[in-house]
C-alpha cells in the first residue's frame, strides 16, 4: 500500500519532464503518458496528420503546440481553428480563402486558415463538429494538398501539417453517420489519446506539487502541503474536468487564501471506479471494465482505448476472471 504519511510522495521527474520542463500537462511517469509523448514526437519529427482525443481539460491543445514546437515547422505558425465555432454560410471561406468579389461583402481577396498557416501547422480543434457538408472539402486537403478559394475554379498548392482535436468518439460519430469515415481514417494517421486523470491517478500528487508551488509563487503565499487523509481523497475524486479542474482547485485557494476543498461529486463512484493506484491489480481490474463499459463490451475497442494488443486484453480478462 502506498505510504501517505508524509503527505505529498512525487518522487523524481520522469524522462519528458527533464525533455520538457515548462509542459505541466505531461507531470508524473503514466505509462499512458509517456505513450502519447513517443508518439508524440514521432509524430512531430515525421509532419504526419495526428488526431489527438480526449475528454475536455486534458490538455489537446497543449499537445498540439508541444508538437509544433518539436517539429520541423517550428520556425512557422501553428493556426487555431475552432471547429464547433465555423459557421455554415462562411466556413469554406475562412478556411480556405477567396477571391474579392466571390459573394456579397467580399471587398477583397482572403488567404484563408490553410493559405495563412504556410509551412506550418493547423489546428483543427473539436474537428467532430465540423459541418458534414464542409467535410469533404478537408479531406481534399488532406489528399491532394490544394485548397480552391472560393470564388476560384484555381486550386492553390498548400503546405501544412493537420492536428485536429476532439472530445467526441469520432468512430461512433461515423457510425450515426455524423462524420465521413475516409475523412476519420485521413485525420488519425497517427492518434494521441491523452487519458483522463482519473486514469493516471499515481500522477496526481505531482500535479499537486506543481500547482501548489506555481500558485504560490504567483500569489506570494505559503505552498500549500496536503496531510496524507487529504491526498488520498484528491486522488480518490473523480475530476470530470481532468487537469485543468485540478488546476483551478489549487489556483483558487491561492486566491482566496485558504485550504482547497474538493468540489461537490455529482454522484459516488462505484468502488471498482475509484482506481486507488496502491493495488494495481484493482487499477488493472477497473480499467478494464471502465473500457468494456466505454464500448459496450466490443473488444477489439476495449483493447484500443487501453493501448494493448486484443490477445492482450483476452489474458487480462482471464486474470481478472481467476482472481
Amino acid at each position: 500500500m502506498k505510504d501517505f504519511s508524509r503527505g505529498i510522495s512525487a518522487g523524481s521527474p520522469s524522462e519528458f519532464e527533464h525533455r520538457f520542463p515548462h509542459e505541466e500537462w505531461i507531470l508524473g511517469d503514466n505509462p499512458a503518458i509517456r505513450r502519447v509523448c513517443r508518439h508524440a514526437e514521432r509524430a512531430a519529427e515525421v509532419g504526419c496528420t495526428v488526431l489527438i482525443s480526449g475528454e475536455t481539460g486534458t490538455g489537446k491543445e497543449v499537445w498540439a503546440k508541444l508538437i509544433h514546437r518539436m517539429g520541423q515547422r517550428f520556425h512557422r505558425p501553428i493556426v487555431p481553428v475552432n471547429c464547433a465555432a465555423l459557421t455554415a454560410t462562411l466556413a469554406e471561406s475562412q478556411l480556405f480563402g477567396h477571391e474579392k468579389g466571390a459573394f456579397t461583402g467580399a471587398l477583397g481577396a482572403s488567404l484563408g486558415v490553410f493559405r495563412a498557416a504556410e509551412g506550418g501547422i493547423v489546428f483543427l480543434d473539436e474537428v467532430g463538429e465540423m459541418p458534414l457538408e464542409l467535410q469533404p472539402k478537408l479531406l481534399r486537403v488532406l489528399q491532394e494538398n490544394e485548397v480552391t478559394p472560393v470564388g476560384s475554379s484555381t486550386p492553390v498548392p498548400v503546405d501544412v501539417q493537420v492536428v485536429a482535436a476532439t472530445n467526441r468518439d469520432l468512430e461512433a460519430e461515423v457510425a450515426k453517420g455524423n462524420f465521413r469515415e475516409d475523412l476519420y481514417f485521413r485525420l488519425n494517421m497517427v492518434e494521441l489519446r491523452v487519458p483522463a486523470l482519473r486514469e493516471r491517478v499515481e500522477d496526481i500528487p505531482r500535479f499537486l506539487e506543481y500547482f501548489s508551488q506555481k500558485y504560490a509563487e504567483r500569489y506570494k503565499r505559503d505552498e500549500w502541503k496536503p496531510d496524507a487523509d487529504t491526498l488520498r481523497e484528491f486522488c480518490d475524486y473523480c475530476w470530470p474536468g481532468n487537469i485543468r479542474q485540478l488546476s483551478h482547485v489549487i489556483e483558487q485557494s491561492y486566491v482566496l487564501d485558504c485550504a482547497p476543498t474538493l468540489p461537490t461529486r455529482t454522484r459516488n463512484l462505484a468502488d471498482d471506479e475509484r482506481l486507488p493506484f496502491y493495488d494495481l491489480n484493482r487499477l488493472r481490474s477497473a480499467a478494464v471494465r471502465q473500457a468494456l463499459r466505454a464500448t459496450d463490451g466490443h473488444k477489439g475497442r476495449a483493447a484500443k482505448l487501453l493501448g494493448v494488443h486484443a490477445n492482450t486484453l483476452t489474458r487480462m480478462l482471464a486474470d481478472i476472471t481467476a482472481d
